[in-house]
């Protein structure tokens, strides 16, 4: 395998375009190795839909597209990268607001952590941001 496979998409920021950053997601990453019924690639799936509905529900309108990035290095990391050119950091909302949403971060906070992974965020240089999930790649040995 290559030392880097990358896939990268620019979206509208609509809620349509969650379920298309999702297969563009799942067909990268099973293209790299990950077999369709693993664990991991739900697990890529609910990462880049959830970061992917922030882009597009918490940016106000102020970010007419966001751009999902996958990035596999050595058949050792995955980067799941979402960027969209609001300036606010993602943040954790209070109890009673989450009644009906604000679930979001959390849910990955845990997956990233349950894989041993890594999350960050770092700003654009256009003013936006870009939430990272770094994750180690296991592909099962057949």
């Amino acid at each position: 395998m290559a030392d880097r496979h990358e896939a990268s998409v620019t979206l509208p920021s609509d809620p349509a375009s969650v379920s298309v950053a999702r297969r563009h997601a799942v067909e990268a990453v099973r293209s790299w190795g990950l077999p369709d019924d693993s664990d991991a690639v739900d697990t890529v799936r609910l990462i880049v839909s959830e970061l992917a509905t922030n882009a597009v529900q918490h940016t106000f309108g102020m970010s007419p597209t966001f751009r999902v990035d996958l990035c596999l290095e050595r058949d050792e990391r995955l980067t799941i990268g979402v960027t969209d050119s609001h300036p606010r950091h993602p943040r954790r909302l209070p109890a009673a607001v989450r009644q009906d949403n604000g679930r979001g971060m959390g849910i990955i906070r845990t997956l990233t952590a349950q894989y041993g992974g890594r999350l960050s965020v770092t700003p654009t240089d256009e003013g936006g941001k870009t939430v990272w999930i770094a994750l180690p790649w296991t592909v099962p040995v057949c």
